[in-house]
């Protein structure tokens, strides 16, 4: 079964030890064809290799994003011609079991997080990913690996939309539209991190709370009678800039209150798209992984404090239950696989 964990979003830090002996095979879970959540199994699959300038990660944690369910019935192929078993997932954390001779930046037991969504070795639905070590990244400190694995492709994508496509300034106000989510509550921090003025979105009374708790100024409910109304009046020079976490009616209301010059940023992916508006900047972004990119992410976490609401974990096992469970939306925070 799952365990709720939509509340405990602070916390401990947690040792890691150094991983185990390094077995032939692992678990994982992975398809053998496209289909419904049904078809995401355990496997029991050769442990992969590191390459030159590859690293191998003993993961803890892996997280669960809505992409993976468009890799899993097929509607999205990024690795092209699959090769099956597919082994899903995009990103994780835990402890650095072995390296490539090219791989220097890291040694073996470091605590890492990594993300890559095409990784030819495999996804982080496993005890172990050998991945290219210009994926991969130093843990922060202040974090578990449970909740550093949910926050590798989450993190980039919320900080990288507020500080490099909206290149957000201090003091001025930002609306984040679809704030209760997993990138949502990430991206709340980081614009307080820049000390803007931060309006969200987000519906039900536990979702605004919680959006509350992360920092938001003032958080409303996009899809009430009375939203636009309540954000001319907690706006009323208009916004500044505005991160689409989600398309539709209910956001091109709120962007007709982004003032001439302003900017709005949104992940590839969100349907339908914002249109474009005369006088405002329209900009759409892929989360990017680096070395200098992981280490931004870092500082970032560090200096914000960052927690990492989780909606609920799965064992490794239970993947397909993860899926089903996110294919039900409105989920608050993310979900993730516990490894070890």
């Amino acid at each position: 079964m799952a365990t709720q964990k939509s509340r405990n979003i602070v916390p401990t830090r947690a040792k890691a030890t150094p991983p185990p002996t390094i077995p032939a095979t692992m678990k994982a879970a992975a398809i053998d064809r496209f289909g419904p959540p049904a078809v995401l199994t355990l496997h029991t699959l050769p442990v992969p290799k590191p390459g030159p300038r590859e690293v191998l990660i003993a993961l803890h944690a892996a997280g669960v994003g809505v992409w993976d369910l468009e890799v899993r019935d097929g509607s999205w192929r990024p690795y092209g011609r699959p090769k099956f078993p597919l082994v899903l997932g995009t990103d994780g954390a835990g402890i650095v079991a072995a390296k490539g001779a090219r791989a220097s930046r890291f040694r073996i037991g470091d605590r890492v997080w990594a993300y890559h969504y095409a990784n030819r070795k495999g996804g982080f639905y496993a005890e172990y990913v050998a991945v290219n070590a210009s994926h991969v990244g130093r843990a922060p400190k202040h974090l578990d690996l449970l909740h550093t694995g949910a926050a590798a492709t989450t993190g980039f994508t919320a900080l990288q939309g507020i500080d490099g496509a909206l290149r957000l300034r201090r003091g001025e106000t930002v609306l984040i539209f679809g704030a209760s989510g997993a990138v949502g509550t990430l991206a709340v921090q980081f614009a307080k991190r820049r000390r803007a003025h931060v309006l969200a979105t987000a519906s039900g009374r536990d979702a605004r709370l919680l959006v509350r708790r992360l920092g938001a100024d003032a958080v409303i409910d996009a899809r009430s009678d009375s939203a636009i109304a309540q954000l001319r009046k907690l706006a009323p020079d208009g916004l500044d800039a505005a991160l689409a976490l989600a398309g539709g009616a209910a956001l091109e209301q709120c962007l007709s209150l982004v003032r001439p010059g302003g900017r709005v940023a949104y992940p590839n992916g969100v349907e339908p798209e914002p249109r474009r508006r005369p006088g405002v900047h329209l900009l759409a972004y892929d989360a990017v992984a680096g070395p200098r990119e992981f280490a931004r992410l870092e500082r970032a976490a560090v200096r914000a404090r960052l927690r990492v609401p989780i909606a609920a974990v799965y064992p490794l096992a239970q993947a397909a239950k993860a899926h089903a469970r996110l294919e039900r939306g409105h989920i608050f925070g993310r979900l993730v696989l516990r490894i070890r």
